[in-house]
């Protein structure tokens, strides 16, 4: 993807005042089943941090076990920005 349409999208993002307003914009920019897949790939982050084992995590959030491994590796090889936001999130 084009670096000029990805600085424009963070620029988009950084102009949401509020989670109404963030909630309208992902609603408009993505389709339903990618907004609940991105919602989903969240709570696999989580459930991981909380060492929830990657089968059962899979099998509560009916997801392939490709897609918990690479939340999973992002949180082991990753630059921590999964923590970092969990972080702020949950503590």
């Amino acid at each position: 993807m084009d670096s000029h349409w990805k600085k424009e999208l963070l620029s988009l993002l950084s102009l949401v005042k509020n989670k109404r307003e963030l909630d309208e914009l992902l609603t408009a920019l993505l389709t339903p089943v990618e907004y609940e897949e991105l919602a989903k790939r969240w709570q696999i982050i989580v459930e991981l941090i909380d060492g929830v084992p990657q089968r059962d995590i899979r099998d509560k959030l009916s997801t392939s076990i490709a897609t918990v491994t690479r939340g999973s590796r992002e949180l082991q090889y990753g630059n921590g920005v999964f923590k970092k936001f969990y972080n702020r999130l949950w503590k």
